[in-house]
């Protein structure tokens, strides 16, 4: 079969799979396929049937595959422009009409490709101007970010796309002159030959203009391009590995100059390692873009089903991640694998060319396109950072697609007038091109294209193998992000599950929309709003509605087989209901007690982990979030937003000592009835620790200490307990540790126990931090975790996991699963916490926390002042009862309390109303 018979019929497979991407484009808009919707593809065909016969009259000999490989890429193109910018179809479909009438003109007035060395100079200044011309004022345009358009009127023009063929012509015209200059180097470094200066001077020319364009155009993709294909035709030009290592070099050190210059570098850099730091700012685009194609799978979603629509610009810089969303791994991949069969054809065609000059344009022109799509794929898919260029042939833009088609003008051009592997090379410009005579010089060029033709497909396999992990292996991850609006938008059309308190109040329900779409409501307000948290198409989710979110949309915690086969079958059904162990009256007493403060307060049910009540203040209405986080810039907004029971570290202040009269008991350090001395002050290793008020108590229990909250006995303890001692049993209680729980939570801290001193180890028992090293300061500790120290004296010495979730229902109220208490952590004996029960049920009845005692029964505690680095100390308490047999646990923070009261006082009133539900009142 002849070459453009081979064409044809490559053309022919091709026409079909265009044609059908097309036509289900047309029947996800409700449109019936006809020769009028289907108009569009079957007159790209047409014009690539034209050009077929223009290349059979004008290029016989050129490869068969480049022109079919060009139509497949550009309906693929056309398709997705079509499905997500249908007002600028039209113009792409005119500028690839345009463009293969500029292909075909290559190829008619293009009697020579060789002769383009004669002009070799006048195009590189040509080509370097087009490339700073957006510099120019008045004409040159900034867009996105990036000066690289020229603007006349309402008519725009990337320069720099045309730009790059001018640079490759005169690169192959100066290598192929100067091939044996740059192939010789007269340096010595022992036994290495290294080039000298001159040999260096085009690399260095062109490392500088890059430079220029990342500075001045804000153009770094362009500049990679125009560096890396000067480095790969440098290479085939000479096959010397010291201008890779030099080009790595010069790499690095432009890219140390340019990020530590110039923001917009930091910004593309900084959004590359982590776009989910500036979710709805900086790395919107490339979070968008990697939840749509974590949503692709294997085989996508269906052309005209994703919501790619949602990333900004997707038809252009971002059109691959459209292709990944709707046409899954395979189809991707598919998109890939033609960007290497062009490099392959290309390479073939440098390597069949009759002259040192069509080698080089082939290799260079070929490189062009290539490298230009593996840099803006990996930039897509965070392989390296976003470099802001078109994907060729593909992307929405004129520019671009002119460009792409010249330049397969020119391949084919090359390929034409190649002379075949039998024939030796001959230079452009007169004389021998090689160094070497006869078959050597062919051979040696072959090596090295094939090299490069290996490098690529290497290339391109690792992006392959990078899409795997984000579309396949990953995928769960991305899409169960809390900021995945992706995952919040498909739910939408889902009857997602309520949320609701043990005592049967709705917290979070959705009701459906005439349009059959369901809208989430909060009909509670402001109660547990930190709790339930929210679930927005725009913002994602967060509490509760984001632990269960798979709970909630009904895609796990299953009833029934019916569950199980209806969601692996896709038949949508309505999520499960998820209920809380919070109950209604109890979080509302909580939240009563914060208000005029800002704090927070916690109560658990000690015998089971269940977490009664969570409350934060200052508090919000849920159903106002949005309005909340579209001002999260403003102080009032985030401070309403922040969950201070979960993820604030206070200091936890004097109710650290219950940890610490618990620690000393357990391990007969010291018993309730051992006297210390209780000076208001008193030197502990060489710096003063100081009760409250510098009252002094002179000589008292242990037990009397606790109840008056001497700092300067419990100082002394903390000293005989020692770091080690004291770091390892505040670790048993949850210090230190990462601790599950269904709210994100904080870390509470102590400090390494080798970097204590004395003196701080004494204010460590006390439970003020005050170590200044490497490792955190501590204690710190979240409200939480303060309520589990509570919890373990009031459960006999047992700490059980904290839990939110108390069961789940599926929408027919058949119960799927219910959390069953499991140990946390025993933490000391049954004997030590009834001990340690006992005296701080003496804090209550004659210490201070006499504002939490409840009429008829017994209660006990223990309060804390904890100095900041504000004007006003917090107030805490920890509290539990009845003391015979524990059914609450509360902790409470003020923070910045003026005097007027105090957390002891404010926690009585939480403290019967939780009694009174437990039934213990």
């Amino acid at each position: 079969m002849t070459r453009r018979n081979t064409e044809l019929l490559l053309l022919l497979i091709a026409a079909p799979i265009v044609i059908l991407l097309y036509a289900m484009i047309v029947m996800n808009e409700g449109q019936t396929l006809s020769m009028e919707t289907l108009g569009v593809p079957l007159g790209i065909f047409g014009s690539f049937a034209i050009a077929h016969l223009a290349v059979r009259k004008w290029a016989p000999a050129a490869d068969p595959a480049i022109l079919p490989i060009a139509f497949a890429l550009s309906g693929i193109g056309i398709a997705f422009i079509t499905r997500l910018a249908p007002d600028m179809a039209i113009r792409q479909v005119m500028w690839l009409f345009l463009g293969i009438v500029c292909m075909i003109g290559v190829l008619v007035f293009m009697k020579n490709i060789d002769h383009t060395a004669n002009y070799k100079y006048t195009l590189m200044i040509f080509g370097i101007l087009l490339l700073l011309s957006p510099m120019l004022p008045g004409v040159g345009t900034e867009i996105s970010g990036s000066r690289i358009w020229l603007s006349l009127g309402s008519f725009s023009f990337q320069p720099g796309e045309i730009a790059k063929i001018l640079i490759v012509l005169f690169l192959a015209g100066y290598l192929a002159a100067n091939r044996e200059m740059l192939s010789v180097f007269t340096l010595r470094l022992g036994p290495l030959r290294l080039p000298d200066i001159r040999t260096l001077l085009p690399m260095l020319l062109v490392w500088g203009l890059a430079l220029i364009v990342v500075i001045f155009e804000k153009d770094l993709g362009s500049a990679l391009v125009v560096f890396f294909v000067f480095l790969t035709m440098l290479y085939v030009t000479t096959g010397k590995r010291v201008y890779i290592a030099v080009a790595i070099i010069l790499l690095a050190i432009g890219g140390v100059f340019a990020y530590s210059a110039f923001s917009h570098v930091q910004i593309r850099v900084s959004t590359w390692l982590d776009p989910f730091a500036d979710a709805q700012g900086t790395g919107y685009q490339l979070c968008q873009a990697i939840y749509s194609m974590a949503d692709g799978g294997i085989f996508g979603v269906g052309i005209g089903n994703g919501l790619c629509d949602k990333i900004p610009v997707v038809e252009s810089d971002y059109i691959f991640a459209a292709i990944c969303e709707e046409a899954g791994l395979l189809g991707a991949a598919g998109v890939l694998l033609l960007f290497v069969a062009f490099a392959v054809r290309g390479i073939v065609t440098a390597a069949r060319a009759k002259s040192d000059v069509s080698s080089f344009i082939a290799t260079g022109l070929t490189a062009s396109i290539v490298l230009q799509a593996f840099i803006i794929v990996s930039g897509v898919t965070r392989l390296i950072p976003l470099t802001g260029l078109t994907l060729p042939f593909i992307s929405q833009g004129g520019s671009s697609l002119l460009a792409s088609f010249i330049a397969v003008g020119m391949l084919l051009k090359c390929g034409d007038e190649a002379t075949g592997v039998g024939r030796e090379m001959t230079g452009a410009i007169g004389g021998s091109a090689h160094a070497q005579t006869g078959v050597l010089g062919r051979v040696a060029l072959g090596k090295r294209l094939t090299g490069l033709m290996i490098v690529i497909c290497l290339m391109f396999a690792v992006l392959v193998a990078n899409l795997t992990l984000l579309m396949v292996v990953n995928a769960d991850y991305y899409q169960n992000l809390s900021t995945n609006n992706h995952t919040t938008a498909k739910e939408a059309t889902r009857e997602r599950g309520t949320i609701s308190t043990s005592d049967g109040v709705v917290l979070a329900q959705s009701i459906q929309n005439e349009d059959g779409t369901y809208t989430r409501i909060y009909p509670a307000g402001v109660l547990a709003s930190h709790v339930v948290g929210y679930s927005s198409t725009k913002y994602g989710t967060s509490g509760i509605e984001s632990a269960c979110n798979d709970t909630l949309s009904g895609s796990t915690d299953f009833a029934t087989w019916t569950d199980v086969i209806n969601n692996y079958a896709g038949i949508s059904t309505s999520g499960n209901d998820v209920k809380l162990t919070i109950n209604s009256e109890i979080q509302q007493a909580a939240q009563d007690a914060l208000d005029g403060y800002s704090g927070a307060c916690v109560v658990l049910d000690p015998e089971t982990g269940a977490v009664l009540a969570l409350a934060s203040s200052p508090t919000y209405d849920a159903a106002e979030f949005e309005s909340l986080l579209s001002n999260s810039t403003d102080s009032s907004s985030s401070d309403a937003l922040y969950n201070r029971a979960t993820q604030a570290l206070y200091a936890p202040g004097s109710t650290f000592k219950m940890l610490t009269l618990a620690t000393a008991l357990q391990n007969g350090i010291a018993s309730e009835d051992t006297v210390y001395d209780a000076p208001g002050s008193m030197d502990i290793g060489n710096a003063p620790v100081t009760n409250f008020d510098d009252t002094s108590y002179g000589e008292i229990t242990l037990a009397r200490a606790t109840e008056v909250s001497s700092n300067t006995v419990f100082g002394q303890v903390g000293v005989q307990i020692g770091p080690e001692l004291l770091v390892r049993s505040a670790e048993q209680y949850g210090f230190n540790n990462t601790t599950a729980f269904e709210l994100p939570l904080s870390m509470s801290l102590m400090p390494d126990p080798s970097e204590m001193t004395t003196w701080e180890t004494a204010w460590a028992a006390v439970g003020q931090p005050v170590g200044e090293h490497e490792s955190a300061a501590g204690p710190q500790a979240t409200v939480l975790q303060m309520a589990m120290v509570g919890a373990a004296i009031a459960n006999g010495g047992t700490i059980m996991q904290p839990y939110l979730v108390d069961s789940v229902y599926n929408a027919e109220g058949e119960k799927a699963s219910e959390t069953s208490p499991t140990v946390y952590a025993n933490v000391m004996s049954t004997s030590t916490a009834d001990r340690v029960l006992e005296v701080l049920q003496g804090v209550v009845e004659s210490g201070t926390g006499k504002g939490a005692a409840i009429s008829g029964v017994n209660i006990a505690g223990k309060t804390g002042t904890a100095q900041t680095d504000k004007e006003l100390d917090n107030s805490w308490f920890v509290g539990m009862g009845p003391t015979e047999d524990c059914k609450v646990v509360i902790a409470i923070v003020l923070e910045e309390n003026d005097g007027s009261t105090n957390a002891a006082t404010r926690a009585n009133n939480v403290l019967s109303t939780a009694l009174k539900v437990q039934g213990a009142l």
